[in-house]
């Protein structure tokens, strides 16, 4: 396994990013055309959330949320590769910690039922924990 290995699923978080954000517009635009209201009564979230049916908002809320652990993530396997301490377990690790992501973000954008994206969520930390806890075990040189 090649160290570069580890820069695949920070792709794989960016993608996801991505694809959130376009279905957010997919989702917001044609509601705001709907409700009618023009353009700066939605100076801030609070104002468009009056005009706007609450599940519009669930991609909006997915988005900032892929903007926090996530950050850590990112960090992490940077810091794994620039250390070249990526093994087999981080990268596998980090791949789960992608596909609980993306199970997050499809609950959260969709359906939002909260014990499951907190299931996902939950998960997906447990797995940031593990792969960080290994991170420092390893620079500790156990």
């Amino acid at each position: 396994m090649s160290n570069e290995q580890i820069l695949l699923p920070m792709l794989g978080m960016m993608v996801l990013t991505a694809v959130v954000w376009f279905f957010l517009y997919a989702r917001r635009i044609p509601a705001m055309r709907r409700a009618g209201k023009p353009t700066q009564a939605y100076t801030t979230p609070d104002k468009g959330a009056a005009f706007l049916p609450e599940e519009v908002s669930y991609p909006a809320n997915n988005l900032r949320n892929l903007f926090e652990l996530p950050v850590l993530f990112y960090a992490l396997c940077l810091y794994l590769y620039v250390t070249a301490s990526a093994d087999g377990v981080q990268v596998a690790a980090a791949w789960a910690f992608v596909g609980l992501r993306t199970a997050h973000s499809i609950i959260h954008c969709t359906v939002n039922i909260v014990i499951l994206r907190f299931l996902s969520y939950f998960a997906a930390a447990l797995v940031l924990w593990f792969m960080l806890g290994r991170a420092l075990l390893s620079a500790a040189g156990f």
